[in-house]
C-alpha cells in the first residue's frame, strides 16, 4: 500500500489506471481536464496499448471521444471517458444508445459536474441523464472514495454489461486528500489487465441498433431495472446510520458538508448516505419509516428529494430540502448553508476574510484575442447595430470591459449558427468569433451549412494554436489545418483572410474586416498568433490557395 497527495481529478485517474484500462478519452473542459492529463502523463511511461499501456489522445469532442471509446469496449478494452457536465450533453447520442448495446470492455464515464457555475454556462446535474439512459451513477464523497469507486465502476461496468457514470463535482475534483492507494501501480496494473483480457468480440446483432435489436436490447435495459436496485440496496458503499428521530438523506460531497455542519451532534441524527444509484429505494425506505423530520441535503439538482416527494408527498412526514426551499434551489452547498437549514449554530465569519473584493475573469495580458477585438470594435465603428456572437473559450471574456464586443454565448459551436440565423433575419452586420478548438468540436458543421448558403456573416476563428481556457491542451483544427477545413467545407477563398493579431497590424487588420463586412455574403477571417502560455514562435504559415493571406503578406 502507498500513499499519495491527490486532487479528486488525480484521484480518478490512478484508479482508472490501476482498473487496467486501454484507453482514456474526451474533450477538455474544467472541471474535468486533470482526470485525462495525470493519465497522459502515465501513458507515457505504460508505453502503447499493444504492450500492455493506454492510449491517450484527446477527442475533437465529447460524442467522438465517447465512440471511440465504444470501439474499443467492443474490442474488449477497459475505457474511461472524461468530460465535463455539459459536455455529456454532446455525448448524449452514443451515451444513451450504449445501454442498449452494452459494453464488452468496462465504460466507466467521469463526468464532473460545476454547481454554482464556476466555469459554464449552467449547473445541470449529470445524475438525472444517467437516471434518464437508465445507467448505474457512482458518486464519491471525498478522494479515496474517487479512486475506490473507479476501480469498482470497472468491475461492475463487466459485470452488468452497462457502461457505469462515476458523477464528480467541482469541489471534489480540484481538492486534495491523501489518498491510499493498492499495491505497486504496476503490479495492480498488470493484475487487471490479466483480469479484462482475452475477451471475445460481443454478438454484433446487439451492438446493431436496427429496431428489430434495439427493441430487444431496451427490453433487457428494462428488465434489469430492479435488480440494479437491488444492487444498491445492498452494496456497502450506500451507508445507514438509524439513530435520532430527525434524519437526512445526503449524497456525495454535500455529505461532507452535512458532517462539518453537525460536528459531534452527527450521532444523534439518523443519516443515509447514498454513494450509488439507481436510489436505494429499500434504505430509502428504512430511514422514512424511523424520523418524523427528513432533510435532503443534496448537491446539484433535488433529484432524491424530487423521487422521493413524487407528485403528492409523503403522508404524514414532511421532506425539507431544496423544494421546500429549506436549502437554496441554485449554486453550491457549503457547511453554512447546511447548517442553516437544519438549525444547527456555525462559528461567526472572521472578520479577516469579509468582504474581500471580488476579482473578475478578463483576458491575460499580451492575449493575442485581445488585439482582434481592438481591431473587431473599431472596424464595425459606424454600424449602426452590429451583432457579435460568440462561442466557449477564452474569447468569451470579449464580454467584459473594455471591449463589450459579445452579444451572446450559448453553447459549443453555437456562434456561427446564430450569426446565420441572424443574418435570415436581415442583421448585418452579423459577426461571430469562435476559437480553433471550439470551431473543431463543433463549429464545422455550422460553418458548412453557412459556405452551403452564403450566408451574410462574418466568422471569425481565432486561432491561438491550443485550447487554451482549459490549460493548453492539444487543439486539432489549428494552423494550416484550420485554413484546409475551412476551404473544404466550401468557404470562397477571394473571402478568407488570415491575420496577424498585433498592435502593429492594427490598422491594416481593420481595413481588411471593413472590406469584409461591406460583403454581403460569407467571409472567414483568422487571426492567428500562438497564446501566450503555449511556447513562442510558432510561425504564422497558414496560406489560402497556395498564397498567404497575411496581412503583413509574409
Amino acid at each position: 500500500m502507498r500513499c499519495e497527495l491527490l486532487l479528486g481529478n488525480e484521484a480518478v485517474a490512478a484508479g482508472a489506471i490501476d482498473a487496467g484500462i486501454s484507453g482514456v478519452f474526451g474533450y477538455p473542459g474544467t472541471p474535468s481536464t486533470e482526470i485525462f492529463e495525470t493519465i497522459q502523463l502515465h501513458a507515457a511511461r505504460l508505453g502503447p496499448v499493444s504492450a500492455g499501456g493506454v492510449s491517450a489522445d484527446w477527442a475533437p469532442n465529447e460524442k467522438v471521444g465517447y465512440e471511440e471509446a465504444l470501439g474499443m469496449s467492443y474490442a474488449g478494452g477497459r475505457c474511461l471517458v472524461t468530460m465535463k457536465h455539459v459536455g455529456l450533453n454532446v455525448a448524449a447520442d452514443p451515451f444513451i444508445n450504449s445501454a442498449l448495446t452494452g459494453v464488452n470492455g468496462g465504460i466507466v464515464v467521469a463526468v464532473a459536474d460545476d454547481p454554482g457555475m464556476h466555469s459554464s454556462q449552467n449547473e445541470q446535474d449529470s445524475r438525472i441523464l444517467a437516471d434518464f439512459a437508465q445507467v448505474p451513477v457512482f458518486e464519491p464523497s471525498n478522494q479515496q472514495e474517487a479512486y475506490d469507486l473507479t476501480r469498482l465502476a470497472f468491475e461492475y461496468s463487466e459485470e452488468v454489461n452497462l457502461p457505469v457514470v462515476l458523477r464528480m463535482v467541482t469541489r471534489l475534483s480540484h481538492s486534495r486528500a491523501n489518498v491510499t492507494l493498492s499495491g505497486d501501480n504496476g503490479e495492480v496494473r498488470s493484475a487487471s489487465l490479466k483480469e479484462a483480457g482475452g475477451k471475445a468480440l460481443p454478438d454484433p446483432n446487439d451492438w446493431t441498433l436496427v429496431p428489430v435489436n434495439a427493441r430487444r436490447r431496451y427490453q433487457r435495459l428494462v428488465n434489469m431495472q430492479p435488480s440494479l436496485v437491488r444492487d444498491s440496496e445492498i452494496c456497502e458503499q450506500n451507508t445507514l446510520h438509524l439513530t435520532g428521530s430527525r434524519g437526512v438523506i445526503t449524497n456525495g460531497i454535500a455529505y461532507n458538508y452535512l458532517r462539518e455542519a453537525l460536528g459531534s451532534a452527527a450521532d444523534d441524527w439518523s443519516i443515509l448516505k447514498i454513494t450509488r444509484y439507481p436510489i436505494p429505494v429499500g434504505l430509502v425506505r428504512q430511514i422514512v419509516d424511523h424520523c418524523d423530520e427528513l432533510f435532503v441535503v443534496e448537491e446539484g439538482y433535488p433529484h432524491i428529494e424530487r423521487r422521493l416527494n413524487g407528485l403528492l408527498g409523503l403522508r404524514g412526514l414532511a421532506v425539507r430540502g431544496k423544494l421546500s426551499h429549506d436549502l437554496p434551489p441554485t449554486g453550491e452547498l457549503d457547511p453554512d448553508i447546511v447548517a442553516a437549514a437544519l438549525g444547527v449554530p456555525r462559528p461567526a465569519i472572521p472578520d479577516a476574510i469579509k468582504g474581500l473584493a471580488g476579482r473578475p475573469p478578463q483576458l491575460c495580458k499580451g492575449c493575442p484575442h485581445a488585439d482582434s477585438f481592438r481591431a473587431i470594435i473599431e472596424a464595425v465603428q459606424g454600424e449602426a447595430h452590429p451583432v457579435l456572437f460568440s462561442d466557449i473559450g477564452c474569447y468569451t471574456l470579449g464580454v467584459m470591459p473594455p471591449y463589450r464586443a459579445v452579444h451572446s454565448c450559448v453553447d459549443m459551436g453555437s456562434s456561427i449558427s446564430m450569426a446565420h440565423g441572424a443574418s435570415r433575419m436581415g442583421v448585418h452586420p452579423a459577426i461571430c468569433t469562435v476559437g480553433d478548438s471550439t470551431f473543431g468540436h463543433s463549429g464545422m458543421n455550422s460553418l458548412l451549412s453557412a459556405a452551403a448558403h452564403d450566408a451574410n456573416i462574418t466568422v471569425f476563428v481565432l486561432d491561438n494554436a491550443t485550447t487554451a481556457m482549459t490549460g493548453t491542451q492539444d487543439s486539432l483544427s489549428c494552423g494550416q489545418r484550420l485554413i484546409d477545413i475551412i476551404l473544404g467545407v466550401g468557404v470562397n477563398p477571394e473571402h478568407v483572410h488570415v491575420l496577424e493579431p498585433k498592435p502593429q497590424k492594427h490598422k491594416e487588420n481593420v481595413e481588411i474586416i471593413r472590406r469584409e463586412l461591406a460583403h454581403r455574403g460569407l467571409s472567414v477571417i483568422i487571426p492567428q498568433r500562438s497564446c501566450i502560455h503555449v511556447k513562442p514562435g510558432r510561425p504564422v504559415q497558414a496560406t489560402v490557395g497556395g498564397q498567404c493571406s497575411c496581412a503583413n503578406g509574409e
